[in-house]
């Protein structure tokens, strides 16, 4: 895992090279600031029984998770605040996710599990529970999760890898957010787009839905940056996935995530939906 300072660093020098993206990096920039120091008080304890990787199952599930509702309600409206402070729109709801909170009416623990397990209609359902748009939701409650399973994968041993050929996350089960080719093979890498825990997957082979149909496996790139959109169009889905070959290495794929937005409203525009 990147240290938040390095995010932050990486962000920063990211604002001189692209303005077009100064909107969006203070709040950002912000936010690392605030999780540098309060990301080991986020109320979540992950309680996995072993941190050695076994072939077919993640380490760990929705049950792993211990809340401490009182220090993760505070740690979520610190977030809130840093969002309401630096960000440009959205205050109305970031003051009703706040006030549910204080209200006891946001049962965490099932939203720590609809996130992990992907279940969208109990988000939808939360959010209508108090008028918020679900994504902003989503969002507010995935920044305390992916800190504490961050920390978490963090000492997870890499032993067993070989054995694990799923595209899912093998710490956390959660989506690959983004991948990586490296090395003079370029050989292909997928990250968490929680715990952002790395893993070897094939290079020919679509994370999401396992298509390996060359004819339906294509990639498109904008300008000259290290980072592409890898499309499927057996399951009309994309990654970016960085080169790091041609460059920003040191990045932390958070950073250059947050950096190629971009990328994301071409392959939308192209019809492929992200797959997270």
């Amino acid at each position: 895992m990147s240290s938040y300072s390095s995010k932050i660093k990486s962000l920063q020098d990211a604002a001189v090279r692209s303005p077009e993206y100064g909107a969006i990096i203070p709040l950002f920039v912000e936010l690392f600031r605030y999780l540098e120091v309060a990301a080991g008080q986020t109320g979540i304890a992950v309680n996995a029984p072993q941190k050695s990787l076994k072939h077919g199952f993640p380490l760990i599930s929705p049950d792993n998770l211990t809340i401490d509702t009182a220090a993760c309600s505070a740690f979520l409206k610190g977030a809130i605040s840093v969002l309401s402070r630096v960000g440009n729109e959205g205050a109305d709801d970031l003051s009703k996710i706040r006030e549910a909170i204080n209200a006891g009416g946001l049962d965490l623990k099932a939203m720590f599990r609809a996130i992990l397990e992907r279940r969208r209609s109990d988000i939808d359902e939360a959010a209508l529970a108090i008028n918020v748009p679900a994504t902003l939701l989503e969002y507010i409650c995935e920044i305390p999760l992916k800190a504490a399973l961050e920390l978490f994968a963090e000492g997870v041993s890499t032993d067993g890898l070989e054995n694990w050929t799923e595209g899912c996350c093998p710490v956390c089960g959660s989506r690959a957010g983004m991948a990586e080719l490296a090395g003079e093979e370029g050989k292909r890498h997928l990250f968490c787009s929680a715990c952002t825990f790395r893993w070897p997957f094939k290079r020919l082979q679509c994370p999401y839905c396992g298509n390996e149909e060359v004819d339906k496996l294509s990639y498109f790139v904008a300008g000259d940056g290290a980072t592409r959109v890898d499309t499927c169009k057996a399951c009309s889905r994309y990654i970016k996935t960085r080169d790091s070959r041609k460059g920003n290495s040191d990045v932390p794929m958070e950073v250059e995530d947050l950096m190629t937005i971009h990328l994301d409203l071409l392959a939308a525009k192209e019809g492929f939906e992200r797959g997270k």
